[in-house]
């Protein structure tokens, strides 16, 4: 397994791409430590993980925390021997589906502030340790529509940031044996739902008809009219952790599809 006795941070591991990524270190051999604000999530992943014969560890902590996460780093150096891997994927609160003129400014600025601070304490807590060993690889995950999508709110704004933090970070530490990159992906079927669409864009409820009608509009904007899945999502970020990647560093991987310009 490409993983074995590696040791790997989620953050963001409760929820549905935070919990398919962890699965998919776990699978591939490494300890992943699962961290978030929800005890009872985490720990359902964390029983989904050892139930396959995968080792897990929950942490609950605020990935916006910065005194909290480097602690935590230093605790899994010290636990594991290394840490090898990391990605954020927890959630910004990015409000989509209003126009940019109609926006609240709050609305417009938490995805930014948020994604830029959780990404640059969980990267920098964790750059510090890996450029120590001389080893290690850092992820980062975002829509891509910092390429130019309308009705995105500050989602752009956000993975713009994003991606120029990577690419920055990439050429800072990869002398030292350290690889930093990112994935681009947005509209995963599994993860969406009317209610949560609805809390996004503050709009009602769709029915299961406009909603499946929603569905049919992704893949069809799609340049293989078919939407990624959660699990190709997942062995994308494996892969990208695991030496097979060689030294891909500071780019990104398109999982969209082509929903978004690259």
């Amino acid at each position: 397994m490409s993983l074995e006795k590696k040791n790997a941070i989620v953050y963001g591991a409760g929820g549905s791409i935070g919990a398919a990524v962890a699965k998919a270190f776990a699978a591939d051999g490494a300890h992943v430590f699962l961290v978030g604000r929800t005890l009872e999530s985490l720990q359902a992943v964390a029983d989904e993980i050892e139930a396959a014969g995968g080792s897990a560890s929950v942490d609950v902590l605020d990935a916006l925390d910065e005194s909290a996460v480097e602690e935590h780093a230093k605790t899994v150096v010290v636990e594991g021997g290394s840490l090898d891997v990391s990605i954020n994927l927890i959630t910004r609160g990015d409000v989509q589906g209003i126009p940019l003129v109609d926006m609240k400014t709050a609305d417009f600025t938490s995805p930014i502030i948020t994604g830029v601070t959780t990404n640059f304490i969980t990267m920098r807590a964790a750059a510090r340790h890996m450029v120590e060993q001389g080893s290690g690889v850092i992820l980062a995950l975002d829509s891509g529509s910092a390429h130019g999508s309308p009705m995105m709110g500050g989602t752009g704004s956000a993975d713009g940031a994003i991606d120029t933090l990577v690419r920055n970070l990439a050429a800072e530490i990869g002398p030292a044996g350290v690889r930093v990159a990112g994935i681009w992906t947005a509209g995963l079927p599994e993860t969406l739902s009317p209610e949560k669409l609805a809390a996004f864009s503050g709009a009602p409820k769709m029915d299961d008809a406009a909603f499946q009608g929603l569905l049919q509009h992704l893949d069809g904007m799609r340049m293989t009219k078919k939407s990624p899945t959660l699990a190709q999502v997942a062995q994308t970020a494996a892969f990208l952790a695991s030496p097979e990647a060689g030294a891909i560093t500071g780019t990104f991987v398109n999982v969209t599809s082509g929903i978004f310009p690259s």
